[in-house]
């Protein structure tokens, strides 16, 4: 993974931005040394957000297992009957 200075974004935004559309590999921003920031490009962006969103479903399904809130195949077609019309 590239690594800039804050500056350098400040600075030459166009230039990292086209570099970075074309390369796809996401920026790590500095600033005194420390990481402050990455640079990612919108379809990157949007992919990790799909895949956040999944993975969130995921765990809060675990989590209704571990919680024994769980329906049977009969219940939850009742429940969603209203919407399966």
């Amino acid at each position: 993974m590239r690594t800039e200075i804050v500056t350098s974004l400040k600075r030459q935004a166009t230039r990292l931005l086209s570099e970075l559309e074309q390369s796809k590999e996401p920026i790590l921003i500095t600033q005194h040394g420390v990481p402050s920031a990455y640079l990612v490009d919108v379809e990157t962006y949007e992919a990790l957000h799909r895949r956040m969103s999944l993975l969130e479903g995921i765990a809060r399904g675990e989590r209704a297992i571990e919680e024994g809130r769980t329906l049977s195949h009969a219940q939850a077609k009742k429940r969603m009957a209203r919407w399966l019309k």
